[in-house]
Order: structure tokens, then C-alpha cells, then sequence
């Protein structure tokens, strides 16, 4: 296995780990964006730019959803 394949390999398990935990804490949509950025990475990294630019995009998006989860919890107390 090469470091790239490798490095893709990370980023998808820590996707997947991160988003499967994203109810418990918005601490883990913050980690969700992290690795949606590093999926991009690997993406343009492989040469695969349309698969970089959406995980980028999701990335956003993940980063978006942190923010305001975290404004929601500074309301309610």
C-alpha cells in the first residue's frame, strides 16, 4: 500500500468514525469537517479534483453546521 493510499485510507476511516459520532458532541462535526478536508486532499492529491472539490465543499458545509450548533448551545444556557 502506497503513503497516498495510506493517507486516503485515514481520511475516509476518520469520515466515517466522525460522522458516526456527530450526535454525541458538535465537537465531532468539527472532526467531521477536519476529515472532509483531508479527503480533499487525497482527492486532488490522486488527481481525482471532482472528488476533492466536493469533499472541500462538505467540508464547508460540516464547518457551517459546527458554527451554528455551537451559537444553539450558547443560547439555551
Amino acid at each position: 500500500m502506497s503513503a497516498l493510499s495510506a493517507f486516503g485510507l485515514f481520511a475516509v476511516t476518520a469520515m466515517l468514525v466522525s460522522y458516526a459520532f456527530e450526535a454525541r458532541s458538535a465537537w465531532w462535526v468539527l472532526a467531521f469537517a477536519g476529515s472532509c478536508w483531508l479527503g480533499s486532499a487525497y482527492g486532488f492529491l490522486q488527481g481525482a479534483w471532482p472528488f476533492g472539490l466536493v469533499e472541500a465543499i462538505w467540508g464547508g458545509v460540516a464547518l457551517r453546521r459546527w458554527f451554528r450548533l455551537g451559537i444553539e448551545t450558547e443560547i439555551a444556557q
